[in-house]
């Protein structure tokens, strides 16, 4: 049988196990309060960088040489002008929705003069009455597709985005030519061209409009979404208030000790 002796002891060890028990569960929700600080600090300074960015003078779009060392935190939304010739038979159509509703992306190869190619978005278009029907996939190129070009040089101003990756739920289908994501490199491996940019431009409403139709539709420019979610002043706050509770909690714990002793 347990005497009070033994009693006592147990409730002691086992309030110090919950001490302890608290000690650690205070420390991680403060460090993960803090870590969110943190990235709610960064996310500020990237906002504020992408909103310099896109009110900034276009300059040169990164060359061949450039493309290697292109990064996001240095490079996306960065505005950006070239110029080049259109391959209106390789354009590809990317599912968009916007408040407008429903439609594509119209994403056409730009062979610029250095025989590198960019991919240009040249804006959205609306999807039909009768849902989303996309465009059979245009023949495969040329590995020399820039080769001979025909077509009008355009100049195309806008915003450099780095490529986009396919997300868990769609998935592109090259063989359908079904397109969710402006994956440049799935897209040029599809058409057969070589020497793609790891990034593609947002033209602006002027190169859209003056780069002109495409299948007698003209494409709206200039309807980049820039858009950041940031929760983490609200992350924030609910791990700082669950380390208080723990906090709280162990000093209740503590008060209650002593006053049984």
């Amino acid at each position: 049988m347990m005497t009070g002796a033994s009693k006592r002891q147990r409730s002691r060890t086992l309030r110090v196990i919950l001490v302890l028990a608290a000690g650690v569960m205070f420390a991680g929700f403060f460090a993960l309060g803090t870590w969110q600080v943190f990235r709610l600090q960064w996310k500020l300074a990237l906002i504020e960088r992408v909103d310099q960015r896109v009110h900034a003078a276009p300059v040169a779009a990164p060359s061949m040489a450039q493309w290697p060392q292109l990064n996001a935190d240095a490079d996306d939304y960065r505005r950006v002008q070239l110029r080049g010739v259109l391959l209106d038979g390789s354009t590809t159509q990317v599912l968009a929705s916007l408040d407008r509703g429903i439609g594509y992306w119209v994403v056409t190869p730009l062979c610029t003069p250095d025989g590198g190619i960019v991919m240009v978005n040249r804006g959205f278009t609306p999807a039909g009455l009768g849902g989303w029907k996309p465009q059979p996939a245009p023949p495969a190129a040329m590995a020399d597709a820039c080769r001979g070009a025909a077509g009008p040089t355009v100049s195309v101003s806008g915003l450099l985005r780095l490529t986009e990756v396919a997300g868990r739920l769609r998935q592109n289908e090259p063989a359908r030519n079904y397109w969710y994501t402006r994956d440049v490199q799935a897209i040029a491996q599809a058409r057969g061209l070589p020497a793609v940019a790891p990034y593609f431009v947002d033209a602006d409403a002027a190169s859209a409009k003056a780069a002109g139709p495409v299948a007698s539709v003209q494409p709206v420019g200039g309807l980049t979404v820039i858009s950041f979610v940031n929760n983490h002043l609200v992350y924030a706050i609910t791990w700082y208030a669950l380390a208080l509770m723990v906090a709280g909690a162990t000093v209740w714990i503590i008060r209650d000790a002593r006053k049984q002793k």
